[in-house]
């Protein structure tokens, strides 16, 4: 199967569930939870072997074993569960919530569409060009908001292109969004290394990408981005949540690659208890910048090329 066919029949399945009210960005993000328990799975069986972060009760069999009312709150339950973890299943769990409405079409996402592939042995090419396939569906659905996320990939591979990472460099992306610069980086430095030593490669796979994501549901997306593309393992993904700009970075990296946030203010939404959601303005105050202003895509100029050093 390739990449626009895979895409194809998944985005088909969206189009039934958003009869339920589910949201293009909704769909993608039940994916990613899905995805990531069912490649957890894979690689926990030969010829991979390894074991599985993911607890017993709330794995990949735990989900194929039940079926209607049972499946819909062990689902629910699953999420609540993985979400008060740390690592890598916090990032990809985080706040997770079933956006489903009935429990049919759950199964049917779950057998039929996610269980029906072996994922671990698609192609990286194949399997993480399906998922940026859905992630550009998803930020052309001006409704969703995501394209302020997805910047377009054209751009991004003129943008690597003129930099031209090596084999051994460091490459960070400050505001990394769906994880468009990293994983091209990876792809380039891949492209024109075809000789790279065991260690090399191991460096490109586990320690030359970093991304910084302040957006929580945007990170996990990243992450899940960044596995299928071949970065990082279901137990280390190089996405970190937080604020890029808010302290100067313990790390300093070789190149960094961005799109910055524009706008003339920064701002965050805040969920109270009685679930409203109201915007805070965010004021930072940083000791190493020589200018002040609210200007957005300037402060995140100033804080990623601070004479400090890069981000």
């Amino acid at each position: 199967m390739n990449a626009s066919t895979l895409v194809q029949k998944l985005w088909n399945y969206c189009n039934v569930l958003r009869g339920d009210g589910m949201s293009y960005g909704d769909y993608v993000e039940q994916l990613t939870y899905l995805l990531f328990l069912k490649m957890a799975d894979e690689r926990s069986r030969p010829p991979y072997s390894q074991k599985s972060i993911v607890p017993a009760p709330w794995d990949w069999p735990s989900l194929l074993a039940l079926d209607g009312d049972d499946l819909f709150d062990h689902y629910r339950r699953l999420l609540e569960a993985l979400a008060q973890h740390k690592g890598t299943l916090g990032l990809v769990f985080a706040k997770a919530q079933n956006k489903f409405q009935d429990p049919t079409k759950l199964r049917r996402l779950v057998v039929d569409l996610i269980g029906a592939e072996n994922w671990s042995a698609l192609g990286v090419d194949v399997k993480g060009d399906a998922y940026e396939g859905l992630l550009e569906k998803n930020a052309q659905d001006t409704k969703s908001g995501a394209g302020q996320y997805f910047t377009p990939r054209a751009l991004i591979q003129a943008m690597v292109d003129c930099i031209a990472p090596k084999a051994g460099e460091t490459v960070c992306d400050p505001a990394c969004g769906t994880g468009g610069f990293l994983f091209t980086a990876y792809n380039h430095i891949a492209r024109h290394s075809p000789n790279l030593t065991r260690d090399q490669k191991r460096h490109l796979k586990e320690g030359a990408f970093t991304g910084v994501e302040l957006v929580q549901a945007t990170a996990r997306v990243c992450a899940m981005n960044l596995l299928l593309h071949g970065i990082g393992s279901e137990k280390s993904v190089p996405v970190k949540v937080m604020d890029a700009l808010v302290a100067e970075p313990d790390k300093h990296f070789d190149i960094v690659l961005a799109n910055p946030p524009f706008g003339k203010k920064s701002s965050t939404q805040i969920e109270g208890a009685d679930g409203k959601r109201t915007t805070e303005k965010d004021v930072i105050e940083r000791d190493d910048f020589w200018a002040t202003t609210s200007n957005k895509q300037l402060n995140f100029g100033f804080g990623i090329t601070s004479p400090s050093g890069s981000c």
